[in-house]
């Protein structure tokens, strides 16, 4: 699940916050980067819970309506959604489970949050449209009930993205990656698959934990060397103006560019630049982009950089 774009992301939060906090040990820094990313792997699992606890409550809400119905007050409830089978097959997947047994936080603790979501779900078109459907709904009927659900009313929601920072500040810029990663799994589910339907692991990639260490462990001790080459290729600019951030971002690009060859310079600076917009100043972005590039062709004309640049 875990990808090269929040492993960058958080790299550049955890820089920046190695020089802020004056406490210069970089074992301790390696190990909050893997904690920071075990965190964002909790909240995948603890989103497609909310799937399982929404679920709950509008069961709870379903035997309700039955008792007064049974009582003769009120209609018959449609037990569809509370019925919908991919919802079901998740509440009973192997893996969630298995990591909901070593959590302390559960839905329970923010009941009032979940209700407010399924009233949304219940107010909305897609709910209604799901319940009024003459034709018994198929699996693939269930399952893109909850994904066009998530995308619709759980991206984006801003009471449940404040909520879900107060739980945890390692989640305050994951939730809109890990967003797209719920919605993914739930276009993976499979009825045949059971309870033994496979999430995303943990990273996508087997080398993206290795990725994540040298990056981070060079961007660190080489940080005199890197800054060396920014200051070659800036000779018309004044460093001391720069932000701060705009210093971060091109030392992690740059030890990307020397320390991964397989990496294109193209895909480097363009995600850096990206990091840039959402991390730095608004007109960072621009000066970093001429940098990056400035800096990426004084590497490979002093060899210090094996592959090409592209003309840009």
């Amino acid at each position: 699940m875990i990808n090269r774009e929040l492993i960058r992301t958080k790299i550049v939060q955890l820089t920046y916050a190695y020089y802020q906090n004056g406490n210069h040990n970089l074992d301790n820094a390696e190990k909050e980067l893997l904690f920071s990313l075990d965190k964002a792997y909790d909240l995948y699992n603890y989103l497609l819970d909310l799937i399982v606890a929404i679920t709950d409550v509008a069961h709870q809400r379903y035997d309700i309506a039955m008792a007064r119905y049974d009582r003769g007050e009120g209609g018959k409830p449609s037990h569809r959604f509370v019925n919908n089978r991919f919802a079901k097959q998740l509440k009973e997947n192997t893996a969630l489970n298995e990591w909901k047994e070593h959590q302390r936080q559960t839905w329970d603790d923010d009941i009032t949050t979940v209700r407010k979501i399924l009233d949304s779900i219940e107010a909305s078109v897609i709910y209604q449209e799901y319940l009024a459907a003459t034709d018994f709904p198929t699996y693939e009927d269930d399952r893109d009930l909850w994904r066009r659900l998530y995308k619709t009313l759980i991206v984006n929601n801003e009471e449940l993205d404040a909520l879900l920072e107060e739980k945890s500040l390692y989640w305050n810029d994951d939730k809109n990656v890990v967003d797209t990663f719920v919605i993914k799994t739930i276009k993976r589910f499979e009825e045949a698959n059971g309870a033994g339907q496979e999430l995303l692991p943990q990273y996508k990639d087997t080398e993206d934990r290795g990725f994540a260490l040298k990056l981070f462990s060079n961007t660190i001790t080489n940080a005199e060397e890197y800054q060396h080459f920014m200051t070659t290729t800036s000779r018309n600019w004044d460093f001391s103006r720069l932000a701060y951030m705009d210093v971060v971002i091109m030392q992690i690009a740059i030890a990307e560019m020397v320390s991964f060859p397989a990496i294109p310079v193209s895909v480097t600076i363009n995600e850096y630049v990206d990091l840039a917009k959402e991390y730095s100043t608004p007109k960072s972005w621009r000066y970093i982009n001429g940098m990056l590039d400035a800096i990426a062709r004084y590497l490979s004309e002093s060899g210090k950089m094996l592959k090409p640049v592209p003309e840009r």
